[in-house]
C-alpha cells in the first residue's frame, strides 16, 4: 500500500500546473494520477490504483442506497485523470482549481492513501481547527 505523507508548499504557474513534491511522486506507480472534488474545498489526489480501490469499495454499495448514490456522483463526476509530465507537473482541471479556490500559491498534503491540494490560506485555517490528539 501506498502512503502519501508530509506537507509541502508549491505554487501554481500561469499554465494552471503545480510540481508535485518528489516524496509524492514516488509513491505513485504511473504517470496519471486522478483528481477530484475532495471535502472542505481541496482537490484530492490519488495514484491510479489507489483510486480504483476506492471507487470499487463506492459501487459495492448499491445504487438503491441515496447516501451511496450521492456519494457516486460527488466522487465521479469531479473526477478526471491528469497526466504526471517529466518535470512531475500535473494541470490542474478548471473545474477543480475554481472548486478548492486555487490560484497561487497551495499546500501538497499526504493524507495517507491520497495526497490533497488546498489554497495555502485556506489549509493554515483548517489547519488551526484539527486537534492534537
Amino acid at each position: 500500500m501506498k502512503l502519501f505523507l508530509g506537507e509541502y508548499s508549491h505554487t501554481l504557474d500561469d499554465r494552471g500546473r503545480i510540481t508535485l513534491p518528489r516524496k509524492i511522486r514516488q509513491e505513485l506507480d504511473t504517470y496519471e494520477v486522478v483528481v477530484s472534488q475532495g471535502f472542505d474545498q481541496c482537490i484530492f489526489g490519488y495514484d491510479k490504483k489507489q483510486w480504483e480501490d476506492e471507487a470499487g469499495k463506492q459501487l459495492e454499495v448499491s445504487v438503491t442506497d441515496e447516501k451511496a448514490r450521492k456519494l457516486r456522483r460527488y466522487m465521479f463526476a469531479a473526477a478526471e485523470k491528469v497526466e504526471v509530465d517529466k518535470l512531475g507537473r500535473i494541470v490542474l482541471p478548471a473545474h477543480l482549481k475554481e472548486y478548492g479556490r486555487i490560484k497561487g500559491e497551495v499546500m501538497v498534503i499526504g493524507a495517507g492513501d491520497h495526497f490533497e491540494i488546498w489554497d495555502t490560506k485556506a489549509w493554515g485555517t483548517y489547519k488551526n481547527t484539527l486537534e492534537t490528539p
